[in-house]
């Protein structure tokens, strides 16, 4: 599924402005310079995405196409879940699935390649989870240029790189509802730290701006973040990372990781260390990756959308965009089958829904 917060997606737009509003000073690339050139590149990117097109909601849906999923990384246990949902709806709709990608969630070049070769194949649309936001831009461009429908899901790219962004659910939401479980948890006290991906992913980096804006409400007055650190959805590396974080930090109190490879390896450090029970955890994760940690009292609760359905609903938005339903204009409605009725929103992002909770009470309900 990754500080810098210099990205122009749609959801790092929203997160400056609610930084603004809050009256934090951020740099005027962060947040994408002024009003109005604000809003001009705005115009440009609604352009870039729709190209002119209008949508006959009424169209009907074409079957017998390709759509290639393209994740950050393969054989990663969240995005083969999320692909798989998308395979099975693709599979419901009549058209064809295939999955290719990098085995490095941090090989960017690698994932330009694959949009490069994928556009040469001619596939009818792509779904896209970007590793960095601006690095896939040419190449998801000029596969729009060959008549490509781009879907970024999971984690986006700018704007005028693809069609629409499926979000997980709202980026405010992801980001202020980690923080709120863990001040839940820890009982609003201590130094707390982030175990994120890749310093560039763009989901990763929106979320904790939402989160370093929710700890300055005077209710964490008393949680204090010391530092965030990069575990590059690296089993590995994300373990080492929180074994370094609680020998640079042994006091600390809670850890949130919103990333599912990140949250699975810091919970496996924890669960054998002399931290367990006192150090809190939380942030993003799979119930099947994250049963036996809850069950065995390292964590007590972490939240997650149903990545199946983030697939699904990836997999139904680029079958209605090949269908000229939708062209990625606000306003915009399609139906996705069982997940029903959606509505793109602005900057062509349309979000799944809330976050669920696991923990004891639940988490045997759930088998992803």
């Amino acid at each position: 599924m990754s500080s810098s917060p210099a990205l122009r997606t749609p959801a790092a737009r929203r997160v400056c402005a609610a930084l603004a509003a809050a009256a934090l000073a951020l740099t005027a690339g962060a947040c994408g310079g002024t009003t109005k050139n604000s809003a001009k590149e705005a115009k440009e990117d609604d352009s870039a995405r729709t190209s002119g097109a209008k949508a006959d909601p009424n169209a009907a849906t074409k079957k017998g196409l390709t759509v290639a999923f393209l994740p950050k990384q393969v054989n990663n246990p969240y995005f083969t879940v999320a692909d798989k949902g998308g395979e099975k709806a693709l599979k419901e709709l009549g058209s064809t699935y295939k999955e290719t990608g990098p085995n490095s969630a941090t090989d960017t070049s690698g994932q330009v390649g694959y949009v490069n070769t994928l556009t040469q194949q001619q596939v009818d649309a792509m779904a896209v989870s970007a590793q960095d936001p601006g690095a896939l831009c040419t190449a998801l461009k000029q596969a729009m240029k060959n008549g490509a429908k781009v879907v970024t899901y999971d984690s986006d790219t700018k704007p005028a790189c693809r069609h629409v962004f499926v979000s997980q659910a709202s980026a405010e939401a992801l980001g202020r509802s980690q923080v709120q479980l863990l001040g839940e948890q820890i009982g609003y006290k201590g130094d707390i730290a982030i175990l994120s991906a890749a310093q560039t992913a763009a989901n990763q980096n929106t979320w904790i701006g939402y989160m370093k804006d929710e700890l300055k409400k005077p209710k964490y007055k008393n949680m204090k973040l010391v530092k965030t650190a990069y575990g590059n959805d690296d089993a590995q590396q994300s373990f080492q990372q929180t074994q370094g974080l609680l020998q640079e930090h042994p006091e600390l109190a809670g850890i949130i990781s919103p990333t599912t490879v990140g949250i699975k390896a810091a919970a496996q450090y924890l669960s054998g260390s002399k931290y367990k029970g006192k150090v809190t955890l939380t942030g993003l994760g799979t119930p099947n990756d994250m049963r036996q940690y809850v069950k065995n009292g390292t964590v007590e609760g972490f939240e997650l959308w149903d990545p199946a359905k983030l697939g699904a609903l990836a997999a139904h938005t680029a079958v209605a965009l090949s269908s000229g339903q939708i062209t990625g204009r606000e306003g915009e409605k399609f139906e996705a089958g069982d997940l029903g009725t959606f509505t793109i929103g602005a900057d062509g992002v349309v979000d799944l829904g809330k976050p669920t909770v696991f923990d004891k009470k639940n988490i045997g309900q759930y088998r992803f």
